[in-house]
């Protein structure tokens, strides 16, 4: 590590010890970082909310008011390791988090997490989720991928402006350290879980341009300085984002609780900077309107609160799919809307895990039917359909450059209930 610390700035260095992990990764973290002073959670938490999900008013906003996303991200799967859970094992788990919520301030300068339970976790048990919670097992969402569908047990995502902290956190789960930001840890996952993978990524302007010497991004360092993502633009827009009462569970046991899709995704961007300029790049990941009026400069910034493409975008995209061939990304999903509101929550982040340019896509939605609308919409059928210009995945939004290679669903319980759910708790 002490040898990659020169020539590269402190963001870079702590974006790349996140990814790299474990004990010595963590020293040279906080060494980077100026072992900066973390705020610690309360002694009680009582006033944290119920929804494990309810991060927006724990997040910082830019100035125009848009939610902003921690930088740092780690997605931790895990395998349950015993038959049907205790509730010894389930006092141990929630100690375990609540030493977390002890340990660091629930926000974006502290850790944000949430602990979901996939539909293989809750195939152990002899009584079956209540109706009301909609979620399947994983699938294909389209004919043209064949994605690896996870059956891991169980996830956590960490996410802080800090890197150390995820770390730290990560260490403290799984009992390799016993205290964390001057907190003892009463408890940890070893014996009870066994972690199954180790994702992480990035969100925030300048870092995706960092690291863009992976593949996936051609050569000449394409990726805008001012963009927080690979792919050139922002997202996270106030407007275009549902709320997060719009994707909480309303009714069963489960009310005050979420479902969570996982998607891993390589980004194949040559042709993306290599063949299109920014005109070009507007028209796909917006709409044709947009780019022949010059709406978007640079990354989107000014574009404040809204992407625009809501309503007049929306509304005429198959008109768009026969006059200009092509058809935008935000312009599809623009058409899955409930009362002219978004259904899904996006809480994604770019990575280099592997090498590789990739999106880890997290989104939360009151049922996984919400998630899947949405991919329906984005594989952009009827629009292959009003144009011979337009294929299944050339002129057709950004399906041309991201390939799926993993799939999971999840649950995200209400806080009381975040330890090794029964279906019926």
């Amino acid at each position: 590590m002490a040898r990659k610390t020169r020539g590269i700035s402190r963001r870079a260095f702590v974006k790349s010890a996140v990814a790299i992990g474990g004990a010595a990764a963590l020293s040279a973290c906080l060494d980077r970082e100026g072992n900066p002073d973390v705020p610690s959670g309360p002694e009680d938490l009582s006033s944290y909310p119920t929804r494990q999900h309810a991060w927006n008013d724990s997040l910082m906003t830019s100035d125009v008011g848009n939610v902003m996303a921690p930088k740092h991200h780690l997605l931790l799967p895990f395998n349950y390791t015993g038959d049907t859970p205790t509730a010894a094992e389930r006092e141990t788990v929630e100690a375990t988090l609540q030493s977390l919520e002890h340990a660091y301030e629930r926000s974006h300068n502290g850790l944000l997490f949430t602990m979901g339970y996939s539909p293989a976790y809750f195939d152990r048990f002899d009584e079956s989720l209540p109706d009301s919670v909609d979620l399947p097992q994983p699938k294909a969402l389209s004919s043209f991928e064949e994605p690896e569908l996870e059956d891991y047990d169980a996830i956590i995502h960490l996410a802080s402006d800090y890197g150390h902290v995820v770390l730290a956190a990560e260490e403290a789960l799984m009992g390799d350290q016993e205290a964390l930001n001057g907190h003892e840890m009463a408890a940890s996952f070893d014996g009870i879980f066994e972690k199954a993978g180790r994702r992480t990524g990035f969100v925030g302007e300048g870092l995706p341009a960092e690291h863009q010497d992976v593949d996936g991004i051609p050569e000449g360092n394409p990726v805008p300085e001012d963009s927080p993502l690979y792919m050139g633009f922002k997202s996270g827009f106030k407007d275009n984002q549902a709320t997060e009462d719009r994707v909480t569970i309303q009714d069963s046991p489960f009310a005050g609780g979420s479902t969570q899709h996982v998607s891993r995704i390589r980004l194949r961007l040559d042709d993306w900077y290599g063949e299109q300029n920014h005109e070009e790049r507007v028209a796909e990941m917006f709409c044709p309107f947009h780019a022949e009026e010059g709406l978007v400069e640079g990354a989107g910034h000014t574009l404040g609160t809204d992407s625009r493409v809501a309503g007049e975008c929306a509304d005429r995209i198959d008109e768009d799919a026969r006059t200009y061939g092509r058809v935008g990304h935000s312009q599809k999903m623009a058409s899955v809307r409930e009362n002219d509101k978004p259904i899904i929550l996006r809480r994604d982040f770019d990575s280099t895990d592997d090498g590789e340019a990739g999106v880890h896509f997290v989104s939360l939605h009151r049922g996984i039917g919400d998630f899947e609308k949405t991919r329906e919409a984005m594989n952009g059928e009827k629009q292959v359909e009003a144009s011979p210009a337009i294929k299944q995945r050339v002129n057709n939004g950004i399906l041309e450059y991201m390939f799926v290679k993993h799939r999971a669903n999840y649950l995200l319980p209400p806080r009381a209930h975040r330890a090794l759910p029964s279906p019926a708790p």
